[in-house]
């Protein structure tokens, strides 16, 4: 056994090689880290430029000139954020399976089909000179850091064995083009209308999703091929989705304690590791903008200028409309239009997969748009089919001008310059709310909305696009957009609601969020004085969940009614004060009351559809007890069942004791131990890390007990998982601001998580539990640390 020692020794010493390397590789990739203070001599520049940062890692930028500052933007978001910037504009292009390989065919096919990528290069020279001139000296910034960094690159750059090319305009531009996607939505609920029509009784559809009174009909089942649209379902299931919602309000210097206006927003979007927002306040002779910027593109998203502060929450507009396009008979190539029959327009695309073979795409587009039915299908899968689906959408004009509306709006001097600015603010449609150092407050619900020769289902369900019925005419005139400016009550506010007066006479949208945030917003501004701005972010940190205000009566009032629910936990919830807060145990018991009183009730008649259309709907499940309608009351009989008849009482008392069950297994016997925070986390999820055992835990976000539920101003929107205990919050205000018009440097603001997305920073998610916890920061404070940039010698 003389050889056990010198396997002894062998394994010892191998373990130290292990750990070596493991520490050398550690050390290697801190080199990724951005350099923050001294000097650096860079191409590109005029002037010197100082690059502050503070305690968190929050950027100040000093220039002499705007090219410069720009330049400056783009070179310290390449510091702190350069693999979310290259993902982002690699998702825009279709051109992920580069460097992930298959998995993200689907995610490129849909993309290259859609064509955002092209559609933000037709936008770049149709941009004002001075508006390509911040994008080019921004793309400067990005790519002298890129030239002149020292180290290594990003660890997500190291694990994918790829290096960053150089930094575009269009790369910038594309970042609009993928926030406008994202953030409208409406194409996706005609495809889940559709689906369910074909599934549900028409009085069943419209009880669920009723169309509009006056418009001319609902599409017929068969006009629509079944397999198309849930393909296309499939399609879209590998985009994230992103359920865009907000929250923004103004209050004129009547209601202050100063005399000035307010203005607070937070807007909500899904939560990521890093967050969308990045925060920066650049300085120079011409121009001072401050608030909240994105990764990839130069210009203020939310801040104020020193004179105009502004905010945004999305309009939930319909923006956008499926066509169905029928073929002619015999011949693919062409379809049918009002006029007799046109060619597809065709352009050829190649993806380029890592570890495997191109694939060659055709895209096709008609008169309305791409043909979005191919997307996921191989170019022949069309061929002798009778029918194809295309997307109508302004966010693929060529003549989109919302970049420069944003330059404008950085450098409005007053109100009336920020409004006109918005003139060429084209997609997506938002609410944008302003206020200014003179004390004019105001709103407009700025974007292009499509003008339709009729409504399909309230526009609401694929139309047929050979008739030319359901055309569109063009877009609203900018004077005739949902706008107010300094209102009697002397306070605006939008939470995605419906933002049109009573006498508005336009079509806008068929369907708004619920109303709940909007009323909240409304009970805490209404006849209030003296507001002050911690009033302001107190108001953002409201965990009073007007829904469960209106919900739980008549549930609690059914499940007494059923008989055997259980008395302990009926006893909590009816001593409930409605708050959504992390330490109690109501809201878990009542959100997962209503998920299993919603499968009891829903489930059987839709089927596979149910959690798509139920997870946000969620009001449904008490609106089958709001009225003595027997087509209502028939949701609650299971339709599996035979021989006997169920009644909604009893539904929600099973559904009760059904949830009792399912917490009582996770968090033991008595419901008043149970907490909503144990279920409800905030999770930031990172595009690769989290993908990795191990490793993803170790680099991940921490995962924070939050409050609030999915109609809270406090947004904390869970995941709604069809089985278990746990309610991860994906998806909330990922920043908050507040700014004081009678001093705009008193302005203060949070991100979630951190300012670099690198994860050996000590900023990656340092801002987690200040945000969590309400804390803000102003962005005019004292540097830490200051970097100067200094033009190289010729």
């Amino acid at each position: 056994m003389r050889w056990i020692p010198w396997i002894r020794r062998g394994a010892l010493a191998a373990a130290v090689l292990l750990l070596l390397a493991a520490g050398g590789g550690y050390l290697w990739l801190r080199t990724s880290l951005p350099q923050t203070e001294g000097t650096l001599d860079l191409p590109g520049l005029a002037a010197p430029v100082e690059l502050r940062r503070d305690a968190h890692g929050l950027v100040r930028i000093r220039a002499e000139n705007e090219a410069d500052a720009y330049f400056a933007l783009g070179f310290a978001h390449a510091q702190d954020r350069l693999f979310q910037m290259d993902i982002m504009r690699r998702l825009g292009a279709g051109r992920l399976s580069e460097v992930f390989g298959a998995r993200a065919i689907e995610a490129d096919r849909t993309m290259r089909t859609l064509g955002l990528y092209r559609a933000a290069e037709a936008n770049l020279p149709r941009l004002a000179p001075e508006v390509r001139a911040a994008l080019d000296a921004y793309s400067a910034g990005v790519n002298a850091f890129l030239q002149t960094r020292r180290g290594s690159l990003p660890p997500e750059f190291v694990l994918l064995f790829y290096r960053p090319e150089p930094w575009r305009p269009a790369d910038s531009l594309v970042w609009g083009r993928l926030m406008a996607f994202h953030l409208s939505g409406n194409w996706r609920e005609e495809l889940l209308r559709a689906r369910l029509s074909q599934r549900l009784k028409p009085d069943q559809l419209d009880f669920l999703w009723p169309a509009m009174p006056d418009d001319d009909g609902r599409i017929e089942a068969s006009v629509v091929d079944p397999s198309v649209l849930d393909r296309m379902a499939a399609a879209l299931a590998v985009l994230p989705r992103s359920y865009g919602a907000s929250n923004n309000w103004a209050v004129s210097g009547a209601l202050t304690a100063t005399g000035k206006p307010l203005l607070a927003n937070d807007p909500h979007l899904a939560f990521g590791a890093p967050i969308q927002w990045y925060l920066a306040r650049i300085e120079t002779p011409t121009l001072s903008v401050t608030g909240a910027t994105a990764p990839g593109v130069p210009f203020t998203l939310i801040g104020h200028n020193g004179r105009v502060a502004w905010g945004f929450t999305t309009t939930h507009s319909d923006t956008q409309d499926l066509f169905v396009e029928r073929l002619v008979p015999d011949d693919p190539s062409r379809y049918l239009t009002p006029t007799g029959s046109e060619p597809f327009a065709t352009r050829e695309e190649t993806i380029r997969v890592r570890g495997g073979e191109d694939i060659a795409l055709t895209v096709r587009a008609t008169r309305h748009g791409p043909v979005v039915s191919d997307i996921g299908m191989a170019p022949d899968g069309m061929a002798g089919r009778d029918q194809v689906v295309a997307l109508a959408w302004p966010g693929l004009r060529t003549d989109d001008l919302t970049a420069e509306a944003i330059y404008r709006m950085n450098r409005a001097g007053d109100a009336a310059a920020f409004r006109a600015a918005l003139r060429d603010f084209h997609s997506p449609q938002q609410n944008i709310l302003y206020a200014d150092r003179e004390g004019s407050i105001g709103f407009v619900a700025a974007g292009r909305v499509p003008v339709r020769k009729s409504l399909m289902a309230g526009s609401q369900m694929p139309a047929p696009g050979w008739t030319g019925g359901y055309d569109w005419t063009g877009y609203l005139p900018f004077e005739a957009l949902p706008q107010a400016i300094d209102p009697p009550s002397g306070w605006l506010a939008t939470a995605n609601n419906n933002v049109t007066p009573a006498d508005y006479r336009h079509f806008i949208a068929a369907r708004w969020e619920e109303p709940y945030r909007i009323q909240r917003i409304v009970e805490l501004l209404d006849g209030a004085t003296g507001l002050t701005g911690d009033r302001m972010a107190a108001m953002q940190l409201d965990i009073l969940s007007p829904a469960a205000r209106d919900l739980l009566p008549p549930m609690l009032a059914a499940a007494r009614a059923g008989g055997s629910a259980p008395r302990a936990m009926l006893d909590l919830l009816e001593r409930w004060d409605y708050r959504a807060a992390r330490d109690r145990p109501e809201p878990l018991i009542f959100l997962t009351w209503q998920r299993e009183a919603a499968r009891r009730i829903f489930a059987d008649e839709m089927g596979p559809l149910f959690f798509e259309y139920w997870s946000w709907n969620l009001d449904q499940v008490a609106s089958v007890l709001s009225a003595d309608d027997p087509a209502a009351a028939a949701w609650c009989d299971d339709v599996e069942t035979i021989g006997s008849i169920e009644t909604c009482a009893e539904q929600f008392a099973a559904a009760l004791d059904d949830a009792r069950s399912i917490l009582a297994a996770a968090y033991g016997e008595n419901p008043a131990e149970w907490r909503w925070g144990a279920a409800h986390r905030a999770f930031f999820r990172h595009p690769l890390f989290d993908r990795i055992p191990v490793l993803g835990n170790w680099l991940a976000v921490p995962r924070v007990e939050t409050d609030g539920d999915n109609y809270t101003l406090n947004r904390g929107t869970p995941q709604i998982p069809p089985e278990g205990v746990l309610f991860p919050h994906v998806h909330g205000s990922g920043l908050r601001a507040v700014f004081d018009l009678a001093d705009l440097d008193r302005s203060r603001f949070i991100i979630a998580g951190g300012q670099s997305g690198n994860p050996f920073s000590p900023h990656y998610a340092d801002l987690v539990r200040p945000w969590r916890d309400g804390e803000l920061v102003t962005l005019a404070g004292e540097a830490d640390r200051v970097l100067t940039l200094r033009p190289a010698a010729p």
